[in-house]
């Protein structure tokens, strides 16, 4: 992962702290759940591989999709240390995870504060997605909120190097898209076949090419801002 050059670099003795905090790594299959809504699990993750999601939801059964996680995430900081869950985590392909015990994070901002700084700054860059979210559920409309979400998703996983010449795997369903943006399955069914088109993207065998990448920023009032390495713990 750290060859992609997504990622910013870390000194010898900080990979040495990760290494050593690490309590384990699991490999886990598509539906599987890493964290349950009301769980007091007191554990951190790192994505390694594979696609998951983060969600609530109500008493009914509806979901709400808040963040599409890839590799490289952390998991987990979603809440206080101290509490139960409010939000599950579940996978959406075949992943690997790094696992971490949560009370070592007290060690990691006492010794090394260049890793504490790096946690809070991914800790922001959540927040800072699920705002995106926010803004499409509340003000774009169904159009825009799609092309939103598609292009957002293209760009994190080009950057990780998953784009190749015939496209993006996509694991997500249109149940999952309607859950992320707080639209019915019809409306999303209806939405999907527009862009298509209208000939903004392919998605053929389960993998998604932008067609015009220009054209579906536009529509989605995309303005990326220019992409910095991350860090990874």
């Amino acid at each position: 992962m750290r060859a992609t050059g997504a990622f910013s670099a870390n000194t010898d003795s900080e990979i040495e702290f990760i290494e050593h905090m690490k309590k384990r790594e699991i490999s886990v299959g598509a539906g599987s759940s890493i964290l349950r809504e009301g769980d007091d699990r007191k554990e951190l993750f790192t994505l390694l591989s594979g696609w998951a999601f983060r969600y609530r939801t109500l008493s009914d059964g509806r979901r709400q999709i808040f963040n599409f996680l890839l590799p490289g995430d952390f998991i987990g900081l979603q809440h206080q240390l101290d509490a139960r869950h409010p939000h599950g985590v579940e996978t959406l392909t075949e992943s690997t995870l790094c696992v971490f015990p949560s009370d070592r994070l007290w060690d990691l901002y006492r010794t090394h504060p260049a890793l504490g700084f790096d946690i809070t700054w991914l800790t922001a860059n959540e927040e800072l997605i699920v705002d995106e979210n926010l803004l499409s559920v509340g003000r774009r409309s169904a159009t825009e909120r799609i092309a939103m979400l598609m292009i957002h998703l293209y760009k994190r996983a080009e950057r990780l190097g998953m784009v190749e010449p015939d496209g993006l795997r996509l694991p997500l369903n249109q149940q999952h898209i309607a859950d992320a943006l707080g639209l019915s399955l019809v409306h999303t069914n209806k939405t999907l076949k527009r862009l298509n088109a209208a000939g903004l993207y392919t998605l053929k065998d389960g993998r998604l090419k932008l067609v015009n990448p220009a054209a579906m920023a536009r529509l989605a009032d995309y303005y990326a801002l220019p992409l910095r390495p991350r860090p990874l713990i």
